[in-house]
């Protein structure tokens, strides 16, 4: 439950927020000038504060400014009956969320809030997405290293610019979840913001779904269309795999960051737009720029002020950090009671290389959720790949003989999924267990559950094995292409990490 101050010296406004508040599940507590409120937040620990402007003994925003000092990470609503352009601009500078004239209605306000604590838990789950930090109590940093630090502190600078940000980093290491924290966090933040994988669109195909195109422009343009960069006027535009497109289209995309301007597909005018532009790529951009296949003034006109995620691997002892959270957000999805993971299970993961980084460890945590039994994640529970990446070869000695498995063998549907030249030592890392029988002979079982690994599982090596292509994986693996497309989306897999 998130827990609010409301500072107002108007008791019947305060005593009507706080109802309000509270109708919504949130815990709220009261100050009635600006002095008392900065004493409570230096004590207290909230993740908001709704605050007037005019109050005794101190101001809105000069307790603003205070409460600013002692906790950098709180959230500041100011609302006013009286505002004036000199102190909201002031108000935004000195790290307002937002500032709102009076009266402005509960479900506004609700929907505001809820919002600004979704914009501040993107930048704390980026935190995990590439941790070198983890967070602790009071939401502070209790990292050990100062790679992170320096990240961070660069995410904070971009949200309070409209410069182009060009973030890198392998798959897997929480390229998206950086740039929705410097635009939530940013003054874009109530526009859109607009995702766009070129990698995954066929070259004759992006500069339509970028620009847009006019009735007719091709065959199968059967009406206008705008594309994407209008769509996301006023927003920001996230643009991964940059490093995939074309030489042509790396010019059309110069364009649009120096003058703002683009054409659309089949049309004589030019249409403004005005978007922030945040490009993500794995690419090494310092050799293609050598052997001429990515332009070097795109790249410079990119990379202002880079953001470069470090692997999992270069970043081990933040490892059990990253295992706690996600033990502690599964254990809120499924509504389970496991304490974390065993001394053994703990160095196996310490020593996986984690080549899919956080996305990839958040995955085998989810297995072995599915698997386990005891109250702390076993050996037995891990993938196999991991154990063999870890250098163990061999199941958990102190539970083979108290449990029994019932496994499902991939190789029987191999003709359906995988390339001919697939060999069977490739097949044995496709196991994984349904059910266990424990030495109480206490069969744990769920078909939904099961069901849903299954499919997720069998989508996800369909796709490694045909190279991400979502025609040759719904050819091969005997799967409609509209119902391949509805299971990547139920299941959040993204078919770019398997290119």
């Amino acid at each position: 439950m998130h827990k609010v101050l409301v500072v107002d010296d108007d008791k019947v406004l305060q005593d009507s927020v706080k109802q309000s508040l509270e109708f919504h599940h949130f815990f709220v507590e009261t100050a009635d000038n600006g002095r008392e409120a900065l004493n409570k937040v230096t004590t207290g620990n909230y993740d908001l504060v709704v605050m007037d402007v005019n109050m005794p003994e101190m101001d809105g925003i000069e307790a603003l400014e205070q409460i600013k000092k002692v906790n950098p990470s709180i959230i500041v609503l100011i609302l006013t009956a009286y505002s004036n352009v000199g102190d909201a601009v002031k108000a935004v500078k000195l790290g307002a969320f937002n500032y709102l004239e009076k009266p402005i209605t509960s479900e506004n306000l609700v929907a505001l809030i809820k919002r600004a604590l979704k914009a501040r838990s993107l930048v704390e789950t980026s935190k995990f997405s590439a941790p070198t930090l983890s967070l602790g109590n009071k939401d502070k940093f209790v990292g050990e290293s100062d790679e992170m630090l320096k990240v961070f502190n660069v995410i904070s600078k971009l949200a309070q610019v409209n410069t182009p940000v060009l973030i890198r980093g392998e798959s897997g290491t929480g390229k998206e979840l950086v740039a929705k924290a410097i635009h939530y966090n940013g003054p874009r933040k109530d526009e859109r913001f607009v995702t766009i994988n070129l990698a995954a669109i066929p070259d004759n195909l992006i500069e339509s779904e970028l620009f847009g195109h006019e009735k007719g422009a091709f065959t199968g343009a059967t009406e206008r269309k705008i594309g994407k960069f209008q769509y996301a006027d006023g927003g920001t535009i996230f643009l991964d795999e940059i490093g995939d497109i074309s030489a042509t289209m790396q010019v059309k995309l110069l364009r649009i960051l120096q003058e703002k301007v683009f054409t659309p597909v089949g049309s004589n005018r030019d249409v403004s737009v005005d978007v922030r532009v945040i490009a993500a790529s794995h690419k090494p951009f310092e050799e293609m720029i050598k052997d001429g296949s990515f332009r070097e003034d795109l790249f410079y006109r990119l990379n202002v002020l880079p953001v470069y995620l470090p692997p999992l691997r270069e970043r081990t002892s933040d490892i059990p950090h990253l295992i706690d959270y996600y033990v502690n957000y599964f254990n809120s999805l499924h509504n389970l009671e496991i304490k974390g993971v065993n001394e053994e299970s703990l160095k196996l993961l310490t020593g996986y290389a984690w080549p899919g980084n956080i996305r990839e460890l958040r995955n085998v945590i989810e297995h072995a959720f599915i698997i386990e039994s005891s109250d702390y994640i076993q050996p037995g529970s891990l993938p196999d790949s991991v154990k063999r990446g870890a250098g163990k070869t061999t199941e958990d000695t102190s539970t083979s003989n108290d449990e029994e498995t019932s496994r499902i063998d991939f190789k029987g549907i191999r003709e359906s999924v995988l390339d001919k030249d697939v060999t069977d030592e490739d097949l044995s890392q496709y196991q994984f267990t349904f059910a266990q029988v424990t030495g109480e002979n206490d069969i744990k079982m769920d078909f939904q559950v099961a069901k849903d690994l299954f499919e997720k599982e069998f989508i996800q090596q369909a796709l490694r094995l045909n190279k991400g292509k979502i025609n040759q994986t719904a050819l091969k693996a005997n799967i409609p292409k509209k119902t391949l497309l509805r299971k990547i989306e139920k299941y959040e897999i993204n078919p770019k990490d398997y290119y």
